[in-house]
């Protein structure tokens, strides 16, 4: 898992890749930047607000337990967002990064499952 968290920090970049939050003001005319629309960031909101509902999990006290089990819906949700990418994006790294969290995310996620499993 030691890629997991420099992976983690990939999802507010394609965030912001698909959304076009980067765009600035026109120049000289202070114009507002447009909001960014489009499938592709009603998708990521929507994966984006998942994630974050699906994490709000009820803490046991034990650091071990509600770790793995507060992981498993973000890597759900860095796959989702990898999903989006693949969907909408165009940039070639971006999209071989995607494919690259997809497998990575997924195999953590069985990790984590299996903890929580032998736990139980």
């Amino acid at each position: 898992m030691t890629h997991c968290f420099r992976r983690l920090t990939l999802a507010p970049v394609l965030f912001l890749a698909l959304s076009g939050a980067a765009s600035a003001q026109h120049a000289g005319h202070g114009a507002a930047a447009a909001t960014p629309s489009g499938p592709a960031v009603v998708e990521m909101q929507a994966a984006t607000q998942r994630m974050h509902a699906a994490m709000d999990i009820p803490l046991s006290g034990d650091p071990d337990r509600d770790f793995a089990a507060a992981m498993i819906p973000h890597h759900q949700g860095a796959i989702e967002m990898a999903r989006i990418q693949l969907q909408h994006g165009r940039d070639p790294v971006l999209r071989a990064m995607a494919e690259e969290i997809i497998g990575a995310q997924q195999k953590e996620i069985a990790v984590l499952q299996n903890y929580l499993a032998q736990r139980r």
